[in-house]
């Protein structure tokens, strides 16, 4: 695809990809250091509205500082990493300018303004991909292998953790729970059906419960009070139980016990042994996995694997969860998904 500046994707004097980021709080100036790291793009420059943030980011990485419109006329592909609310008009900037996007998680605030930037989107033949990053946890792509062979009958997922030294970005469901709601999407591979929620903690602290239409019933915990820093999701199969924890990146799996009767002076007894099966995780960095996919999906113009219809998923469960909560006083705690 021709940009709107005449260039074309990995047109870079050494076939790279010339890619930037908009935003550079935490989370964007992480995605800058892994752009340098790697070897299929160049990162041209860095946006952001604060200058001197810009600037600064932009000199501990040997790149430029732009203004994000002179950015987008000189790169073929930027991460978003702005507030959420500022994730649409950015969006829009880059498919005007026909520069392929990686958005920050969550896609956006407001659904219906998201479908038509999707929308937007595939008709200019913009790469979109949402920056659900867990996906490209190595643990959670073991898993992905893993499932084809078990019927799963119940997910667990737990994100907790203690305060967070950054600023805050929406609800504990929108911050942290979302990674888990897009995780479990992509598991079930099923629309979610039945749906329950409860909040504490000044919404610091929430649970939620969904059926989806497959039968599979996932329970969801987040929590941003909780001391101990746990990100474990759990799988309980008929034919096993299956325990994956996204800091450690391992994957468990829990075999039913094999029962042996021993004969000892005499009397037989019963024991059992569990089998324990520990699939191996090529360990690495999520988000260097998820940028390295970006710019793949770019250079071999094919789908991203986290696309836009995965973040409006994930981002119309988290709204209905919130909205049970709100309303949870009034005793309306649970109820149906709209279809």
């Amino acid at each position: 695809m021709t940009h709107s500046n005449g260039s074309r994707p990995g047109s870079s004097a050494d076939g790279r990809i010339r890619v930037g980021v908009v935003g550079v709080g935490s989370m964007g100036r992480n995605h800058a250091r892994v752009y340098r790291e790697l070897a299929d793009a160049e990162l041209v420059g860095v946006a952001d509205m604060d200058t001197e943030a810009a600037e600064r980011v932009a000199r501990e990485y040997g790149t430029s500082a732009y203004d994000t419109d002179d950015l987008l006329a000189a790169v073929d592909a930027v991460s978003i990493a702005v507030p959420t609310s500022a994730h649409a008009p950015v969006l829009q900037q880059c498919i005007d300018a026909g520069v392929h996007a990686l958005v920050e998680k969550p896609f956006v605030d407001d659904l219906s303004v998201g479908r038509d930037l999707a929308a937007s989107a595939e008709e200019a033949g913009i790469t979109l991909q949402i920056g659900h990053v867990e996906r490209f946890n190595p643990a959670v792509r073991t898993l992905m292998r893993v499932l084809p062979d078990i019927d799963v009958v119940a997910i667990d997922a737990r994100r907790l953790g203690p305060p967070i030294d950054r600023v805050l970005d929406g609800t504990v469901v929108s911050d942290l729970m979302i990674h888990d709601l897009d995780v479990v999407n992509a598991i079930t591979g099923a629309r979610p059906g039945m749906l329950g929620a409860t909040g504490a903690a000044d919404g610091d602290y929430a649970t939620a419960q969904c059926v989806y239409e497959d039968g599979t019933v996932a329970t969801f915990t987040a929590s941003r009070i909780t001391r101990q820093k746990v990100r474990k999701i759990e799988i309980t199969a008929r034919e096993c139980h299956v325990v994956v924890d996204y800091l450690a990146q391992t994957v468990e799996i829990h075999r039913s016990e094999i029962p042996e009767y021993v004969e000892d002076d005499g009397t037989v007894r019963h024991r059992t042994e569990s089998v324990i099966e520990r699939p191996f995780v090529e360990t690495g960095e999520p988000l260097k996995a998820e940028l390295q996919s970006f710019v793949e999906a770019v250079r071999d113009d094919t789908e991203p694997l986290v696309t836009a219809a995965d973040g409006l998923a994930a981002v119309d469960l988290a709204r209905k969860i919130e909205g049970i909560i709100r309303v949870e006083d009034a005793g309306a705690i649970s109820q149906e998904v709209g279809r």
